[in-house]
């Protein structure tokens, strides 16, 4: 073992709780791959655990023969502590099989990972990120052919792989100069940057709006200290966007993310940098991509001209009614046509899509789901994809990538945004309009944070309640329906059910009688019960009051 793990098991050998929280379980690997604190233990990502699922991943390509050996995996991985280090262990770990591994030269986001895997039709991919977790975090998502995270049968059969390696310290790993020599590693970059950068072209609704007015709009952008900056700002500039300006304390690739404690888009305090230079240049719009830029923030000018952050809600709304109105405009929009967004997504996408006479389709929560159903449609011709997008930043726009893309959002956020001001109008207006259009749709999130094992059986406990106990009315309105997951039935509040068309999850569902809607699930990447919580009134007033109560309600439920 390395002199720096054995030093750290050292000072916490007399820690009990520390000890037992390292060791108590191996990480858990689900559908999307792995993620946890950095370190020394089982339960921990370091050397030994990112071992153990790279070679689970080796047998099950193993398994699936010799082709699938020399399509080969794709490997990218963010600018995290220990990232690119991970990324060439786990070529080293499959290599070991003779397994061939593309492996990014540099930092490169999730959504250009699920692209080279298309592009060079391997038959898997890795990705070493944390997303947005903090800085002592790092994870492992495994990616399949299509450039989908691993549906759920297939990463069983890693995690049995896994669960049969009884010893980590005897995994065996290839040189880096020998997979080298011998052709089973190869090292990618500039050639998958051009084809991405040439996909991310055929995204644009309008050229003639930015010939027009893209270099009009004035743009800050921040990666955050990750691996957006590259291909976000290239495809700016691709877009006809001169008028864009680098976060530069942001700029600088760090593994700490120094300037933020927590290098989230969602959070407004990843954008205090970006609305200062913002403030100072009088910039319409400002973008935040997560470290490993499958997230897009986005901030706007609002009435009182301050920066108002729009929720991921709001903002797939507004991509969504850009495009289809585009589409229609250009009559270009197909008659069977769709978008997808998740259970916990917004039902003012919804709104959007019938307003154009597009079906919008629901998808349990993760965009792996949303990838299933682009795959689906490609292979049955059921549907013309044009949209798809979940509540928490993830939107994609072209299927060439099949995970959410915050590289793609960004510059078509940034046409929009020229769009609406040609027009003069922020995209504050725009969504105003939509509102006043269709009724004021108002979200809102609720996070427990529950750690180790007894965080883990609280939230078993919390799900057990909300999902054997339902109210027949919550805040003064009836429950007009309970959507169990888990058992796969909607019961009615006359007591007839009805099965539900989505896949078996740990996920409850209140649908309420003015058809406001509470849904309750675990995080399937964070320690987290998570609470979500929508409405829809005829006046934002009307739609803020009724949140309030909903969310004030459920929370003093399980205090």
């Amino acid at each position: 073992m390395p002199e720096d793990m054995k030093k750290e098991l050292i000072t916490i050998r007399d820690n009990r709780r520390e000890m037992e929280d390292r060791f108590y379980q191996f990480l858990s690997f689900g559908t999307g791959g792995m993620r946890g604190l950095l370190g020394a233990g089982t339960n921990r990502m370091n050397l030994y655990t990112i071992r153990r699922v790279a070679k689970g991943l080796a047998l099950y390509m193993k398994a699936a023969g010799p082709e699938a050996m020399a399509r080969g995996v794709v490997i990218a991985y963010d600018t995290r502590y220990f990232s690119k280090e991970f990324a060439l262990e786990t070529a080293k770990t499959i290599g070991k099989y003779g397994i061939r591994s593309y492996v990014f030269s540099e930092s490169r986001p999730t959504p250009e990972l699920s692209f080279a895997i298309r592009h060079l039709q391997a038959f898997a991919g890795v990705v070493i990120t944390a997303s947005h977790n903090p800085a002592q975090y790092n994870g492992f998502k495994v990616y399949g052919e299509d450039g989908g995270q691993l549906p759920p049968e297939a990463a069983d059969v890693i995690v049995a792989h896994m669960d049969s390696i009884e010893d980590l310290f005897t995994i065996e790993v290839e040189q880096e100069e020998t997979l080298l020599k011998n052709g089973v590693l190869q090292y990618v970059l500039e050639e998958i940057d051009t084809a991405y950068q040439q996909k991310l072209l055929t995204i644009r609704e309008n050229p003639d709006v930015l010939e027009k007015a893209g270099e009009k709009l004035s743009i800050v952008y921040t990666p955050l200290h990750g691996s957006g900056l590259v291909p976000v700002m290239e495809g700016l500039r691709n877009y006809g966007f001169t008028s864009v300006s680098l976060v530069p304390e942001q700029a600088k690739q760090q593994s700490d993310f120094p300037t933020v404690s927590y290098p989230n888009p969602e959070e407004r305090e990843a954008f205090e940098l970006a609305m200062q230079l913002g403030y100072e240049q009088g910039a319409d719009l400002l973008l935040a991509t997560d470290p490993d830029a499958d997230r897009l923030g986005v901030a706007v000018r609002n009435k009182e001209d301050e920066y108002e952050l729009l929720t991921g809600n709001q903002l797939g709304a507004l991509l969504l009614h850009y495009i289809l109105s585009q589409k229609e405009k250009r009559s270009d929009l197909p008659e069977n046509g769709v978008a997808l967004k998740t259970i916990v997504t917004s039902e003012f996408g919804r709104a959007v899509a019938a307003k154009f006479g597009v079906d919008m389709l629901d998808t349990l929560t993760g965009f792996k789901f949303i990838s299933e159903k682009i795959e689906e449609f490609a292979n049955d011709g059921t549907y013309s994809f044009l949209f798809g997008y979940e509540e928490s930043y993830g939107y994609l726009i072209g299927d060439f990538a099949r995970d959410k893309d915050a590289v793609q959002a960004a510059l078509l956020t940034a046409e929009m945004a020229a769009h609406y001001k040609s027009d003069g109008k922020t995209l504050n207006d725009a969504l105003t309009d939509l509102y006043e259009e269709l009724g004021y749709y108002k979200e809102a999130l609720q996070s427990l944070t529950l750690e180790g094992i007894e965080g883990r059986e609280t939230i078993s406990r919390i799900m057990e309640q909300f999902r054997n106990n339902a109210p027949s009315s919550i805040a003064g309105i009836g429950v007009s329906a309970v959507e169990d997951y888990a058992s796969g039935l909607r019961t009615e509040d006359d007591g007839t059910s009805h099965p539900l068309s989505l896949p078996q999850a740990d996920v409850v569902k209140y649908i309420l009688a003015d058809g406001s809607w509470i849904c309750v699930r675990p995080s399937g990447t964070e320690p987290k019960c998570k609470f979500y919580f929508g409405v829809r009134k005829d006046t934002v007033v009307e739609a803020d009051h009724q949140l309030s109560r909903l969310v004030e309600e459920i929370m003093e439920r399980i205090r």
